[in-house]
């Protein structure tokens, strides 16, 4: 957002100056993240993982690149490819087990980012379409790692495509040639693999155009802040450049310690005993399990275990799945509070504390076995998921009484000192 005491950009150098009127790409960077973008003065640490989830999207696309270089999308050989290029090829090791670690990397962030959007009412307007452009961000990020957790070609991977693409099959009368089509026959084969990796390089990219309107979206109202009250005046701003690259360069920091400790110390941690063996049709693992950043929605899905009249549990088991993603594209609507920032809304804090307790218990029945007490456990943490947003937040959004907001971005900074608040920024 472009306020009136936001510093223009005004090339000096004669080259600079040419490039401006002609193509003015420089003056794009200096108003997008440079000196000439103001910014809310008290945005927390929480504001930096939407830099480093950008972050993540370019070391996932830089590995990844690399790695296809290396591999082959057929069944005969997709394992050992990606065992030559750990073993065999120069710093091989490192780009797969970057790229390997860089989801599970890409996805905590993520997920501190949109809990960080719940709480801080970050989709409400102005910003709904910042809200809706993030949730497809979500939705694509999801199929690319999906497609990408199948190409290893390792035990889990077969199966884990088999069973997923298999809930296809649920949808009455086109589910099954649906599944086929996908497949490209009966069964994951060398058809699929070819898909799945197609589109698996394909895909991020298409994030990458998504995020450009994400964040263009976002820099036409500006950034939101923990107050949820909108600039006022030049006081309650500072520009982007030093300030919040220095913030930034900060969370790099402490993101990069984690991130190599992981890659270096602990590469397989994360990844399923059973996909370091080779895809084998005629052997099924004893508990097929997802991805951990998967574990939620999985749990959901088997969180349905009973027929519902003629709607086979199966069915509302995949619908539950999706929903659980889609139901947060009619957060701006469901939340009526006219108090963005759940930090001034009492009743609202302790429902998502909860919120965030069922998330986490919904993590752990998803990785856990398709067994009792876990089967129950799933089905109660996923009513309340859903009673959360659908019930729970409407009500406390019509009937909460909010606590009273500071006057401007800057009382809530430097209190409310009439002097410090009407002090000019530097």
């Amino acid at each position: 957002m472009s306020f009136p005491w936001a510093k223009q950009y005004t090339p000096s150098h004669p080259f600079m100056k040419w490039m401006d009127e002609r193509l003015p790409l420089p003056r794009l960077v200096y108003n997008a993240v440079g000196s000439g973008y103001e910014v809310p003065r008290n945005l927390n640490y929480f504001w930096n993982f939407g830099f480093l989830a950008g972050l993540c999207l370019v070391l996932q696309i830089v590995t990844g690149i690399v790695m296809a270089m290396h591999y082959a999308a057929n069944t005969e050989v997709a394992f050992d490819t990606i065992e030559h290029t750990v073993r065999d090829v120069n710093w091989g090791w490192l780009m797969r087990y970057a790229h390997a670690n860089g989801a599970s990397a890409f996805f905590v962030v993520i997920y501190i980012h949109i809990f960080r959007g719940f709480f801080y009412g970050s989709y409400k307007a102005p910003r709904e379409m910042v809200w809706l452009l993030g949730v497809v961000i979500f939705l694509l990020m999801m199929a690319t790692a999906f497609m990408g957790y199948v190409l290893p070609w390792g035990q889990m991977s077969f199966w884990g495509a088999k069973v997923i693409t298999g809930l296809f099959s649920a949808i009455p009368f086109v589910g099954e040639p649906l599944q086929q089509w996908l497949l490209g026959g009966f069964a994951p084969d060398n058809a699929a693999l070819n898909r799945f990796f197609s589109l698996h390089y394909l895909l991020p990219f298409v994030i990458l155009g998504v995020v450009i309107l994400h964040i263009w979206a976002l820099h036409i109202p500006g950034s939101s802040n923990p107050t949820g009250i909108e600039v006022k005046s030049e006081s309650d701003t500072v520009p982007f450049y030093p300030y919040y690259v220095a913030k930034d360069g900060w969370a790099i920091g402490v993101f990069a310690i984690l991130y190599c400790a992981m890659v270096f110390f602990a590469p397989n941690y994360l990844g399923h005993p059973d996909n370091y063996i080779p895809a084998n049709p005629m052997s099924t693992p004893a508990h097929i399990v997802p991805e951990w950043y998967f574990w939620p929605f999985y749990a959901i899905l088997r969180a349905f275990t009973q027929d519902f009249f003629f709607i086979p549990a199966k069915l509302m088991g995949v619908l539950a799945m999706f929903g659980a993603i889609l139901v947060w594209f009619f957060l701006p609507w469901l939340d009526k509070s006219p108090v963005r920032s759940g930090a001034f809304r009492p009743v609202f804090k302790w429902f998502f504390a909860i919120l965030v307790v069922d998330m986490l218990v919904l993590f752990y029945c998803g990785g856990a076995p398709a067994e009792e007490p876990f089967v129950m456990i799933s089905q109660l943490a996923s009513f309340y998921y859903f009673a959360h947003f659908l019930i729970i937040l409407p009500i406390v959004s019509a009937i909460e009484k909010p606590k009273a907001l500071p006057f401007s971005i800057t009382e809530s900074v430097l209190g409310k000192d009439e002097d410090a608040a009407l002090e000019p920024s530097a």
